[in-house]
């Protein structure tokens, strides 16, 4: 799957486990239930541990311990579910520094948006993927809100 980073596809060097692939080795992403089931085990292993969230989870044990992963994926699990783009606001109010990354149902007219909620990087199933998609961050030049990229909306500036 293509992976953006900004505004550009780089190579993705990290792999999304599950229980069966739970003792793979280099750097994992792993879901938020799967990583407080298994937490003593996956901190001691070697490689960067990251951590993927829905909005379905309880983000209170992941905000008190930011600083411990280089990378958040916040899946998009359909279209219709925008609570994504809440996590992503959230995680940068809390000052989270590291990477923010949309995965799952992420589609071009979704990209400019993600990167003005905060998401630093964007990944996009191959089937969907076209090199046009790029243009996606340029097509709206004035936004009415403010956001992560912006703290004055359009009608104070």
């Amino acid at each position: 799957m293509p992976l953006l980073i900004n505004r550009e596809v780089v190579a993705d060097n990290w792999t999304l486990i599950n229980e069966e692939t739970l003792d793979q080795a280099g750097d994992i992403i792993v879901p938020l239930a799967l990583y407080l089931e298994n937490r003593d085990a996956l901190d001691n292993r070697e490689g960067q541990l990251a951590i993927q969230v829905n909005g379905d989870d309880d983000l209170d044990e992941l905000l008190s311990n930011l600083d411990k992963f280089p990378l958040i994926a916040v899946d998009f699990p359909a279209f219709r579910d925008g609570r994504g783009f809440s996590i992503a606001r959230l995680l940068v109010r809390a000052g989270y520094k590291g990477e923010i990354r949309a995965t799952g149902d992420v589609g071009r007219d979704r990209i400019a948006y993600m990167e003005r909620c905060g998401f630093t990087a964007i990944q996009i199933s191959d089937e969907i993927y076209k090199d046009e998609m790029l243009s996606a961050f340029t097509e709206v030049s004035n936004y009415y809100q403010s956001a992560t990229d912006s703290n004055r909306a359009v009608y104070h500036q």
